[in-house]
């Protein structure tokens, strides 16, 4: 970074002074928080390994839950710049999996759900003005138009039925939609027949059953509403029959800080408990598991999908859109009762799963095609010819737990 704060590397006017690869196409990833981060992070190899792309990120301006991000993107080695230095270089591709600020960006932008599709109302602001309705999280149309034009020029969405909520938000928008199914949920499914090196990954010895407890951001998680039930689960289920492992919302780690957060649950880690980084290892755990203890957020509705075992630990049904996927779990899925005996309840809940299929359909229409059908439309906005090989649609690494002591990389 030079010394008036903004960076020179392969973009720009400078872009050929070092430069080793000449001529490349430019592709922007504009991430807005953590959890954006993470959704990207299944998105970029797709053009990021064609060695006639330069890929460059950054940090928008936007989103009070971008604490930690730009630590994380460094942290991970990618080329980041500043957000006003983005927004006045042209570049030939910008992705985005979150919305604001993006009508600054000079390049086609292809916008694509962070989520498990719209699912939850957004909370209202705090404020002097009258209350209005409040928006879909993630479907805002002030995200979506400004200036009298439509920002992305593809809003990628995994489901064709959520169109319909957009022809109620914004119907000038609907012409660039494209259906192009749910990276997550393909890579998640395609990790499943690895299950046992998942389990041996989490440490899951033989005959042992592994619950995952999985925690959204926010008062409304299961966290907020119960913050000492990891630890009553470890106290309860017994260690030699049970194994825990517990995934926190990546915003809660930015938010409140890795150290907080790794200390909150340090008495649980010692106990037994095994605890996942934010940014990966949630969908390798959902392979391995036997049950899921979660909430109205993304990744129960994904382990449901994957034909997991599902026990709702906190669930605020007044915040859930209706006819939404998280909707659809909260009337199918049993609710945990923290004031009962925990054992007995996660006991019924492994022997008595639902069908997964209805919650598969509802989250993508294109299974299995996610990785072809976003890298066509991401070249197409290019102008360049694609890769003559398909792209695979890989199988998520094995988890890594974070040990007992460890210092805090990328979000310190």
């Amino acid at each position: 970074m030079s010394v008036d704060g903004w960076s020179v590397g392969p973009f720009g006017l400078d872009s050929g002074i070092g430069a080793t690869l000449q001529g490349l196409n430019r592709v922007l990833i504009v991430v807005h928080h953590l959890t954006a981060a993470t959704r990207l992070a299944d998105v970029a190899p797709l053009v990021e390994r064609d060695r006639r792309i330069q890929t460059v990120y950054t940090v928008a301006p936007t989103s009070p839950r971008a604490a930690g991000t730009a630590r994380h993107l460094a942290a991970s080695g990618a080329v980041v710049i500043p957000f006003a230095q983005a927004a006045q270089t042209p570049f030939d591709l910008a992705v985005a999996a979150g919305d604001g600020a993006l009508d600054r960006i000079h390049a086609p932008v292809l916008v694509l759900q962070h989520g498990a599709g719209p699912a939850t109302v957004a909370r209202r602001w705090d404020g002097a003005g009258p209350a209005v309705e409040p928006p879909i999280a993630g479907l805002r149309r002030e995200g979506i138009v400004a200036g009298g034009r439509v920002i992305p020029s593809v809003l990628a969405f995994a489901h064709r039925d959520h169109r319909a909520l957009l022809a109620r938000i914004c119907p000038e928008a609907l012409p660039v939609v494209r259906i192009t199914g749910d990276p997550a949920l393909d890579r998640l499914l395609a990790s499943v027949p690895f299950r046992e090196r998942h389990r041996e990954a989490l440490e899951v010895a033989d005959g042992r059953r592994l619950v995952v407890v999985s925690s959204t951001w926010g008062a409304r998680a299961l966290l907020g509403r119960n913050r000492e039930l990891v630890r009553q689960l470890a106290l309860d289920l017994p260690s030699e029959r049970y194994r825990i492992v517990l995934a926190v919302h990546p915003v809660t780690w930015g938010f409140h800080g890795y150290r907080q957060v790794r200390a909150w649950f340090d008495d649980c880690l010692r106990l037994g408990v095994g605890l996942l980084p934010f940014h990966e290892g949630w969908r390798a755990a959902l392979a391995a598991a036997d049950l899921v203890i979660g909430d109205c957020g993304s990744v129960t509705s994904y382990a449901a999908a994957a034909g997991v075992p599902v026990l709702l630990g906190a669930f605020p049904a007044h915040e859930v859109l209706p006819g939404s996927v998280s909707d659809l779990l909260g009337r199918r899925a049993p609710h945990l009762a923290p004031r009962r005996p925990l054992l007995p309840q996660v006991e019924d809940a492994i022997a008595n799963p639902f069908p997964p299929a209805p919650l598969c359909d509802r989250l993508t229409s294109e299974p299995g095609r996610a990785a072809v059908l976003l890298r066509r439309e991401m070249y197409s906005l290019m102008g360049l010819d694609e890769p003559a090989e398909p792209p695979p649609t890989e199988p998520v690494p094995l988890p890594e737990l974070i040990p007992a002591h460890r210092e805090p990389s990328g979000l310190s």
